[in-house]
Parts: structure tokens; sequence; C-alpha cells
């Protein structure tokens, strides 16, 4: 008798509480924000300011079908990484890739630092190896730190983007798919060492920019070297060269961003700091280019 007349009134306030907000629930989305961001989210539209662009972008990235892997990136450092992977859980996706880190580091806190932003996240990594030094300097050391966390399931992929000037030689490739598959590393600097990298280290794929402006034929040169057909490969290479070769001159997002205005695929606008704009003379030289590359893919 004592014990329910303790507990009684807290229940009786408590039901009574329930019942009048049970009564005076919207019966829909309710007016202003609600209903606005469950819209703009899948449209990728625009909220009242500030506009809320982290929620619409994470939220029109994970309405895409099944058949369509949105991959958003992380990083590049710790901090920046640890803060987004607490974003990115809330969302169905099924990877996210790291950016490459240029803050001081080593293999040892490389492998840590990924291990934690991988479980806040949720979901494996894609690993972006940029330079020999990306686990540190100790080069061994850090190839064994990344055949660790493959090995482990933290990382899904790798994209391979160490730069060459004859993709024939590359050590550090080597060293790396000694200690991972093949099948989980992909050429990760667009048409140029593609056909070498599927030829001679059996690579199954290629990450492109220039293929923005050309699909089809970047299409047509994936399909060339799964089958082997490594003349057609290289003939379809070559149609990108010209785009590739100012891109590598003058920045490749830089170029890319006017290339694909200038192609008349779609209106870019200003591209913003910390990069400038191509030149007047750069855009005259850029212009024939990057056309031509469409229409031959068209």
């Amino acid at each position: 008798m004592v014990r329910l007349i303790t507990i009684g009134p807290p229940i009786a306030v408590g039901l009574i509480a329930f019942a009048l907000v049970a009564r005076g629930l919207q019966p829909g989305l309710a007016f202003w924000d609600t209903a606005e961001l469950q819209v703009v989210a899948p449209l990728m539209g625009t909220a009242h300011p500030t506009g809320f662009p982290t929620y619409v972008l994470l939220g029109w990235l994970a309405t895409f079908p099944s058949t369509r892997w949105a991959i958003p990136s992380l990083g590049p450092s710790f901090g920046r990484a640890i803060d987004q992977a607490r974003l990115l859980r809330r969302h169905p996706f099924r990877c996210a890739m790291m950016l490459p880190c240029s803050d001081p580091r080593d293999a040892a806190g490389m492998e840590a630092g990924l291990r934690e932003v991988a479980n806040a996240a949720g979901v494996p990594l894609i690993l972006y190896l940029k330079s020999e030094d990306g686990f540190g300097s100790a080069r061994d050391a850090g190839l064994d730190a990344i055949g660790r966390l493959m090995d482990d399931g933290i990382g899904a992929a790798i994209k391979y983007a160490v730069v060459r000037e004859d993709p024939n030689s590359d050590p550090y490739l080597d060293g790396l798919l000694r200690r991972v598959d093949r099948a989980r590393v992909i050429s990760g600097m667009g048409e140029r060492p593609a056909v070498v990298h599927m030829r001679d280290y059996q690579l199954d794929g290629f990450t492109t920019g220039s293929g923005c402006l050309a699909p089809a034929a970047c299409s047509a040169l994936l399909t060339a070297g799964h089958a082997q057909r490594w003349q057609e490969a290289e003939q379809i290479r070559a149609k990108f060269m010209p785009l590739e070769d100012l891109r590598d001159a003058w920045g490749p997002a830089r170029v890319l961003h006017h290339a694909t205005e200038l192609a008349g695929i779609a209106s870019t606008g200003p591209i913003p700091p910390f990069v400038s704009p191509l030149t007047a003379a750069e855009l005259t030289r850029l212009t024939p280019v990057a056309r031509a590359l469409a229409e031959r893919s068209a």
C-alpha cells in the first residue's frame, strides 16, 4: 500500500501527460523545417539559410538505389575524419574513402587512427594512396600496416595514385601487391596509367576525371581492358591524353572544372578557393580539347 502511494502519483502524471501529447500530435508532416528538410535531401535541393549543406548532401547520397554506390570521402585530418564518420554512421553507406593525410604521421599511428575512424563510421574504408610516405617515412612498415588493415576488414579497397614517370617500373606498387590481393586495388589516377595497370599489374579497373566528359569512351576503355584487347585499349586511351596533358600541366581539378562547362555538359560556376580559375589564354587552349573529347565519346 505504501509503495502504491509512492509510485502512483508519478505514474498518473505520466499517463495524463502522454494522453495530452498524443491528442495534440501533428497528423502529418509539421510545417517548415521538418517537411522542408525531408523534401530537399532526396532532391539535393536548397533549404533555408544556412542551407544545411552537409545534411542535404549526405541525405541525397543515401537515397541512391542499391545498384549505385555512393562513396563519400573522409578527412584528410584525423579530427575532421572522426567528426564526419559520426555523421556517416546515420546513413546506409557501404564504405567511405579516406583522403590522403599530410599531417605528421607514422605507420602505427595511421593504422590506429584508421581503425578508430572506421569504427566510428561503421563501414570499411577505401584507402587512398597518393605517395610512398602516406603511412609515414618507413615505407615497409607502412605497407605492412596497410596489409593488416585490409586483412582485418578495416580497408575495403585501395585507390592507388602514386604518380610515376614510368608506370611500368613501380617498386612500391610491387610491394603493395605482395601484401594485398590485387583484386582489391584499383588504378586511381585517370586514364594515363590505366592500360599499364590493367595489363601489367592485373588491376581490375581505374578511376577517372576526364570520364566526366567522355563516359562512353571511358567505359569502352574498361571493357577493352577486361577483354585484354590491349591495342584497342591503347587507341581509346590516346583520345584522353590531350586533356590529361593539360590537367597535369595546370592542375587536374581546375582544368576539369572548366572543361565540363566548355564541353557543354553543365554549368559549373565560379571555381572556389583555394584554387584559382584558368586564364583567358588557358581557356582558349582548353576549349577545343574539351569539346573534341566530348564529341568523340558521343
